[in-house]
Order: structure tokens, then C-alpha cells, then sequence
């Protein structure tokens, strides 16, 4: 593992023109910016040899550097809403090379607005990546209480239509587990990610995380429950 991860290099993708939620990265989430909070988790891992923030925007550039990463340059490309941010960070991961004079064999994203996802997360998701024989893995974690083989969809009458017609009508326990991707910690050789500019690269394999951990922001909903399991788990560490 040793030799591997000291050559990784982790890219926290954050550009500065959320939509849904306005400056979403550097709006205060418990007492800390919620970018900050991805920084910490990747510093406690201990196992970056730099951890990299690509942004566009020069405060969340000064967040980013206050909380211990590194913002060697500003993002010129892939900024705007319709860019994968796979490509965001295939551009960093170009830029960095040429910036430290080095290459990296493992890159490693974490999206800035999954604030519960840990340094432990982070370490046992780059274990058991090193344990494959793939070029590829993406974070995904269970659906709950919501079933997505029960999904519906509305059509221009109104009317609801079911996707799965046959698994409407079965039990939800006789049904398979089906898993949502989140952008928590997605990982590659970079060699491959340089070929392909994209995480679901062939046979890209899935690392399983609690749901807590793999809440992903993009709502003002997320963010009421991310909020609420964040003041739990903070009153349990205050407590132990």
C-alpha cells in the first residue's frame, strides 16, 4: 500500500457557481465552511502525498489553503454546469503533473459537499481499491427507504407510468438491492483515467458506504439531513 499511496494525489473538485444552493463549497456547515470539512478528512487520512483543490474562484481558493490544501492554479476549464466533473479533474490532474514536475500513479475525488464522508471512509475505500484487479472505482451506497423499483414517472396527462411494470407488483423484499452512486471517493490509476477522462471506466468496480457517509449536498433538503446527522454525530464524539 505504501508505495502506491505515495504517489496518489487527491483532487477535491469546488467551483465557485453552485445553483441550487448558492455557494454551496463555502457556505458555513457547523462551524466550518462546508469545503473544509472534505480537507480535514482528506489530511487525517494520511495518505496524500498532495491534496489538490480545483476551483475557479479565488475565496474558495483561500478556504481551501486556510484548511491545509493546495491551490497550485485556478480551474480555466470545466467550470460551467454542463461539464462532467470527471473532466474538472482530469484537467487538475494534467495541470499538477506539469506544476510538481512528477506523475501520480492513483488519483483519488472527493466532492466537497460530502461532509460526513471520513478519513476512515477515505482509507478503507483506497483499501480496498488497492485489492482489485480494476483501473476504476466510484463510491455508491444502498437505497433506504426509498425503493426505486416502485419509481414512477409522470406523463404529459398526468398520469403516472410505472418503470419497472412487474417489480411494482412485488414484494419489496423479494426484490434485489439496488445501489446509488455518490460522488463520497472516486478512485483510479491515473494512467487509465488519462485514457478514458472519466471514472466509469471499464469494468469500473462499486466500494459500498454508509449512507450517512455518502450523503451527497445538492438540495436544501440534503442539507436539512446532512445538518441534523452532523449535530448528532458531533454531540455522541463531545459525549465519548
Amino acid at each position: 500500500m505504501d508505495n502506491l499511496v505515495k504517489e496518489s494525489i487527491c483532487i477535491i473538485p469546488a467551483r465557485g457557481n453552485s445553483k441550487r444552493i448558492p455557494n454551496k463549497n463555502r457556505m458555513e456547515f457547523h462551524g466550518k465552511p462546508m469545503l473544509a470539512w472534505t480537507i480535514l478528512a482528506a489530511k487525517e487520512s494520511q495518505l496524500f502525498d498532495h491534496i489538490i483543490v480545483s476551483t475557479d474562484n479565488e475565496k474558495i481558493a483561500e478556504i481551501s489553503q486556510k484548511y491545509g490544501a493546495e491551490v497550485p492554479f485556478l480551474r480555466k476549464k470545466h467550470a460551467d454546469d454542463q461539464s462532467p466533473v470527471s473532466l474538472a479533474s482530469f484537467s487538475a490532474l494534467i495541470e499538477a503533473e506539469k506544476f510538481f514536475e512528477k506523475e501520480f500513479s492513483t488519483i483519488v475525488q472527493l466532492m466537497p459537499n460530502c461532509p460526513l464522508r471520513t478519513s476512515e471512509d477515505i482509507r478503507n475505500s483506497i483499501n480496498y481499491f488497492e485489492k482489485s484487479n480494476t483501473a476504476f472505482q466510484i463510491s455508491v451506497t444502498r437505497y433506504q427507504w426509498l425503493n426505486p423499483w416502485w419509481a414512477l414517472h409522470i406523463d404529459t396527462n398526468n398520469q403516472p407510468k410505472p418503470i419497472f411494470e412487474e417489480e411494482l407488483r412485488s414484494r419489496s423484499q423479494d426484490l434485489p438491492e439496488l445501489y446509488c452512486p455518490t460522488g463520497a471517493i472516486w478512485i483510479a490509476q491515473a494512467e487509465a483515467f488519462k485514457k478514458e477522462k472519466t471514472f466509469y471506466g471499464k469494468n469500473y468496480q462499486i466500494c459500498e458506504l454508509d449512507w450517512e457517509s455518502a450523503i451527497d449536498i445538492d438540495t436544501k433538503e440534503d442539507l436539512a439531513m446532512a445538518e441534523l446527522l452532523m449535530k448528532e454525530r458531533l454531540r455522541i464524539n463531545e459525549v465519548n
